[in-house]
């Protein structure tokens, strides 16, 4: 194992390094400062006139794809003067609304009038069909009541699928109250026709 074969490494990586670190910090620093011009690479003419005292009091102009952030303040000025002369139609709307009708000498005597009384619609008709009853001597009543495919079996006061609330049942009809409309309805003692 030789002794001063591993510190030659080292200083060999080093100096490479240091060669390619230079260029870069270099050419970073340059680009880094937007006040200095990069003037490395130009001839003396060149930069001697664009330090020229005449350059810095007028507006700067922008020039090609430069990163230049200055305003370009006649530019603005002009598109200030701009009026936008398009025509009446309304770019936001498909078609216009057609101009509201003008009343005619029938339609006055109507205005007069007061309006008519808001009348609620009526509650929905309750679901419930007659399906039989059952009238055994020492029991109450019971009836029962059909929707869609279901059957219940109720007696007076009692609460079906928790809406319906059987206020009353005699030899003829059942009468039913809905809780959440607030509606009665009587249903007939009669049994559903047999369909198929």
């Amino acid at each position: 194992m030789k002794i001063g074969a591993e510190d030659k490494k080292k200083v060999i990586a080093m100096a490479v390094l240091l060669v390619v670190a230079i260029p870069l910090a270099i050419h970073s620093f340059n680009f880094s400062n937007p006040e200095t011009p990069a003037t490395t690479n130009l001839p003396a003419s060149t930069t001697a006139a664009n330090s020229s005292p005449a350059q810095k009091k007028g507006p700067k102009i922008r020039e090609g794809n430069s990163l230049d952030p200055t305003l370009n303040i006649p530019l603005l000025v002009a598109g200030q003067k701009i009026e936008y002369t398009g025509g009446s139609r309304n770019i936001f709307k498909v078609a216009e609304a057609p101009a509201p009708p003008i009343p005619k000498a029938n339609e006055s005597v109507r205005i007069n009038q007061p309006p008519p009384v808001f009348q609620p619609p009526p509650p929905p008709p309750i679901p419930l069909v007659f399906y039989g009853f059952s009238n055994r001597p020492g029991e109450p009543r019971k009836a029962f009541l059909k929707e869609g495919d279901n059957i219940f079996v109720a007696v007076e006061g009692e609460v079906v699928e928790r809406r319906y609330k059987i206020v009353k049942i005699t030899n003829n009809f059942i009468l039913v109250q809905d809780i959440l409309n607030n509606n009665q309805q009587t249903i007939n003692l009669t049994l559903p026709q047999a369909t198929g």
